[in-house]
């Protein structure tokens, strides 16, 4: 499987070409992009975008994917910005959070990737047939936006009822979107219910994943080995998906501190596991 890693470990910094090459050190064969503006500014197309694109061409190193975003301001929300949230039931909220994700979509004409992964609702969102359509709604209008640029959408299992493998299944076979896939978060899984229950889920829709552990207390995003996944029993799962994923690290960066030597580590501990 291809080793990859995502820049949620320095959500908190301006991306730069430094840290990507740090990446790389790490052992990185693939990146993936948190679209943060405080991290990538995706709407500051002439600098910020241009500089990062740059890099992706003259590394070799492919971009995976970009997460989309969370938050439409500077700040991750901490002023007071509402989430961006594709399943709201509110018409005008809805098409502002539908505008955000396709600025992040439009990094893909100065950066090939693959895929978008997209969140269905919030974090510990209560489900409603209302939500369900709206979400439905979003990503049919985000498929279309996405696949002239040659992106496919992904949705991710976090932690709320909208979110569920059942549900994530249930949203693809409802929607007939045959080209709408899943990035099978390891993690939120474990929280949830089990890594393996939800792997044989979400196993035929899955392309990429969040790899990361907890102690199935709070959504942590732990050096796999520093929560209570099975990482034998995981990376078994991961092997046997019909369309083998990267193994693409989400960790939770800690100030101060170096990822490249955790990257290393991780990554030794899941080739072995």
């Amino acid at each position: 499987m291809i080793k990859a890693m995502s820049t949620y470990v320095y959500v908190k910094e301006r991306l730069h070409p430094g840290l990507l090459d740090g990446l790389v050190r790490g052992g990185a064969q693939a990146i993936e992009i948190f679209a943060a503006r405080q991290h990538l500014d995706y709407a500051n197309r002439k600098q910020h975008i241009r500089e990062i694109a740059e890099w992706f061409r003259t590394s070799g190193i492919p971009l995976n994917s970009v997460h989309s975003p969370l938050y439409a301001d500077y700040e991750w929300g901490r002023t007071g910005a509402p989430p961006v949230n594709v399943a709201s039931t509110d018409r005008a909220g809805r098409i502002e959070a539908m505008d955000e994700v396709k600025r992040a979509l439009e990094i893909a004409e100065q950066i090939p990737f693959r895929f978008l992964v997209q969140h269905i609702g919030t974090s510990n969102e209560t489900f409603s047939d209302r939500k369900f359509e709206a979400a439905m709604t979003s990503v049919e209008h985000l498929r279309a936006f996405a696949k002239p640029l040659g992106v496919r959408i992904l949705l991710e299992n976090i932690p709320n009822e909208l979110s569920t493998p059942d549900k994530l299944i249930e949203f693809i076979h409802a929607s007939h979107f045959d080209d709408v896939g899943v990035c099978f978060d390891l993690g939120h899984a474990h929280m949830m219910s089990s890594v393996a229950e939800a792997f044989e889920i979400l196993k035929p829709q899955i392309r990429s994943t969040h790899v990361h552990d907890n102690a199935k207390d709070k959504d942590s995003h732990l050096w796999p080995g520093k929560g209570s996944i099975d990482w034998k029993e995981a990376v078994e799962l991961l092997r046997s998906a019909p369309h083998t994923p990267p193994l693409l690290l989400e960790i939770e960066g800690e100030e101060k501190a170096n990822p490249v030597d955790g990257m290393a580590e991780a990554y030794r501990k899941l080739e072995t596991a």
